[in-house]
């Protein structure tokens, strides 16, 4: 077989191994297994009727061709609308770049920002993308640990402390994947504080989470400081609010001086987002938000039973998770590897989970379950789990 050669770089690009279980899963079933799966990121919901609508509409009003890179501007403009709403933040809809996804925010962001000699702060553990961007670009990836005894929220201090003068852009996740934690209003209080002697640092905001919260808490969107501005990238999106991760729909908001940069890279790769989705997207920030409020309360009951039924595990203890809708419990006295744990469930129990080293090396000792499943799957994927590990703890 003759050998292509690609560039270096192609070899530091890592992956997303929810996708990787996803697939061993449903290879799995295949087989005629049952497996109940709490690996996968996505709401276990349909997309709201009057969002799948205002797509078909669309269509059958002949919107089949391309639109601006950036997206449509009704859709920016609803954007800026409900950024208003939400945190009583002024966007410019100019400022608004539509994309396939929320992934695509920080793909651009790392890109920009990323190159030999760098240094990019990310959050470990956290969304595995974070990581293997940085390294691609040939930056530094300078992991800022997230710790159970702070509830898996960042410490303002610590993160401070990292900044360098090689230091290019921080990324930020609250609520966070895959720990469901949050960030206290404090700490980004203090960050927003200390930021003040670093001006040439961007922040990456990865907000995709931030309707998904619970115990009475409240989103603290980093919009709501103007004096950063003219430095920080929000990325948020449809996908997990609106239950609409295959319609592949996401948005950046980028300070005035890099959305050129943003829509460039836009036409360089997507060109733009499927026309009648950006419909669909327009209807789902508009119209009535009774299903948002509805997966939230399915989640926060899935949430509550998940945690108590697994610090009734011997070996195992979980913190609450305070947004998203994963679980992140330690599983260190079971005398397991995260790994060991994640193969053996789903090989042997029909499990499917996350190892928490898939989310950096400050992931050891954990594994991510998420409970964006039925609480009926919930219950006996939790009874397999804690039949697996009591026969399998030393």
């Amino acid at each position: 077989m003759t050998m292509l050669q690609q560039a270096n770089a192609m070899s530091r690009l890592g992956t997303e191994t929810a996708f990787e279980v996803l697939a061993r899963a449903k290879a799995l079933e295949a087989q005629g297994r049952s497996i109940i799966n709490l690996g996968i990121g996505q709401p276990d919901f349909l997309t709201p009727d009057h969002i799948v609508e205002a797509a078909v509409k669309a269509l059958h009003d002949g919107q089949h061709g391309y639109t601006p890179a950036n997206g449509i501007p009704s859709l920016r403009e609803a954007v800026s609308a409900y950024l208003h709403k939400q945190y009583a933040a002024d966007v410019d809809p100019l400022r608004v770049v539509v994309v396939p996804g929320g992934k695509v925010t920080m793909f651009f962001a790392i890109l920009m920002f990323g190159e030999p000699g760098a240094e990019i702060i990310y959050p470990n553990p956290g969304f595995p993308i974070y990581e293997s961007m940085i390294r691609f670009t040939g930056a530094k990836p300078v992991p800022l640990p997230l710790l159970e005894k702070n509830g898996f929220g960042f410490d303002a201090e610590t993160l401070l402390s990292l900044i360098t003068d090689k230091t290019r852009l921080i990324i930020l996740n609250s609520p966070a994947n895959p720990t469901g934690g949050v960030t206290e209003k404090s700490e980004i209080d203090n960050l927003v504080r200390g930021l003040e002697a670093f001006p040439k640092v961007a922040i990456l905001s990865d907000e995709i989470y931030s309707r998904l919260l619970y115990d009475g808490r409240k989103h603290t969107s980093l919009l709501s400081y103007p004096e950063l501005e003219d430095r920080l990238i929000l990325l948020e999106g449809w996908s997990k609010t609106y239950a609409m991760t295959g319609w592949r729909m996401g948005y950046g908001v980028w300070p005035k001086q890099l959305v050129e940069g943003a829509t460039r890279l836009a036409v360089n790769s997507n060109s733009c987002v499927n026309a009648a989705a950006q419909f669909a997207g327009i209807a789902a920030l508009e119209g009535p938000q009774d299903s948002v409020d509805g997966m939230q309360q399915a989640f926060d009951a899935r949430r509550r039973f998940l945690v108590e039924r697994l610090n009734q595990i011997p070996g195992v203890s979980c913190v609450e998770p305070g947004g998203a809708f994963y679980a992140f419990p330690n599983i260190t006295n079971t005398g397991l590897t995260a790994k060991q744990v994640e193969l053996g469930l789903l090989d042997q129990a029909g499990v499917a989970t996350i190892a928490g080293t898939s989310f950096g090396a400050h992931g050891e000792g954990y594994v991510r379950l998420s409970y964006a499943n039925s609480m009926e799957n919930i219950e006996i994927a939790l009874q397999r789990i804690q039949e697996w590990l009591e026969s399998h703890q030393e």
